[in-house]
């Protein structure tokens, strides 16, 4: 069906049918329609997992980017999704940078965004989590932080630090991104002498509640190596591999689509194979314990088994929901049962 109704939803901006699309999972969070939404899409119990001490009912989860608000995590978690990671929130609101923003490249299944943290503040974040919380226990939520974009990049840990502080009650976990393309400088503060005092700032934050660092793909390989051993060296709980790159290599789109597209972070199947790379990277120098959550490329079930072979604790998508459609992860948990046949 949703093969059918894409074609039309292509005639839309891009942001336009975004906000559209979640309108409809607003509107499935009631009572009754969540509820059968859940008896259908509820993933096998043998894909339960234990990661980070959190039992996540599926290893496959919604990517930072979709649900910025927390407004339809019960809705996507109704869809068969093991988690949400909602974000990324900064300390104060911010519209994000102007319009248009969001970008469709159908020929290579991807997306390119300069959404620019576009958020409703980190109160207004908290104050959704926390009547989700009271309304619908049991949901696993990661909270993916950043800075606002005039803070400088020398106060950058006081941002970090105000956000991880009112956002660890109502977190499962936290993501530290210091990885978006959409920020000026903000990728400066992958520099391990930069990361630091963030990751400082926000682990005395955050209590209890496990921290992760989000990563760029388009680092050199020494970097990302860098980067998850200062995260293992401080007592993470892990890394996020991978955000949006800006390489433009190897696309099928057309020159004048990709020109018209412009700049930002580049999202979906083009990814896959850097993405893969860095989880391999990243997994030989953290070892077998931190968790790596693994994010870029993928869209069927046996391409996340892949990634979880390949060292992955979890997995996450954003842009094959929007190729795939809304029933993404109830075809994902199928298909990982299948390959693990």
């Amino acid at each position: 069906m949703y093969r059918a109704v894409f074609p039309l939803l292509k005639i839309l901006d891009p942001e336009v049918a975004h906000y559209a699309g979640m309108a409809v999972l607003r509107a499935c969070q009631q009572p009754v329609t969540r509820d059968i939404l859940h008896a259908i899409t509820k993933p096998h119990p043998s894909l339960r997992t234990t990661v980070m001490g959190i039992d996540f009912p599926s290893p496959f989860g919604v990517a930072a980017g979709f649900d910025k608000n927390a407004e339809v995590v019960t809705a996507l978690s109704s869809l068969g999704f093991g988690h949400v990671e909602v974000g990324t929130v900064t300390p104060r609101p911010q519209p994000g940078n102007p319009k248009p923003r969001l970008f469709r490249l159908p020929t290579d299944s991807a997306l390119v965004n300069r959404m620019g943290f576009n958020n409703d503040g980190i109160d207004a974040v908290v104050n959704n989590l926390t009547l989700l919380r009271r309304l619908t226990p049991g949901l696993i939520i990661g909270v993916n932080i950043g800075k606002n974009r005039d803070t400088a990049v020398s106060d950058a840990a006081h941002d970090y630090a105000v956000a991880a502080k009112l956002s660890q009650p109502v977190a499962d976990y936290l993501v530290v991104n210091v990885s978006s393309p959409n920020t000026p400088g903000l990728r400066a503060l992958q520099d391990p002498s930069e990361l630091l005092p963030i990751i400082d700032a926000v682990t005395r934050e955050a209590g209890a509640t496990p921290v992760l660092v989000k990563i760029s793909p388009d680092s050199p390989d020494e970097e990302i190596r860098d980067v998850a051993q200062l995260a293992k060296d401080s007592g993470l709980a892990g890394v996020v591999a991978t955000n949006t790159t800006v390489s433009r290599e190897d696309l099928r789109s057309s020159t004048r689509e990709i020109s018209h597209a412009g700049e930002g972070g580049l999202s979906g199947a083009p990814l896959a194979g850097r993405s893969r790379d860095v989880l391999a990277l990243v997994r030989e120098t953290l070892g077998d314990s931190p968790a790596v959550i693994s994010v870029g490329g993928v869209s069927t079930g046996a391409e996340v088994q892949e990634r979880l072979d390949a060292g992955a604790s979890l997995v996450q998508a954003y842009t094959s929901f929007v190729y795939r459609g809304p029933l993404l992860a109830h075809h994902i948990n199928r298909e990982i049962l299948a390959a693990r046949r």
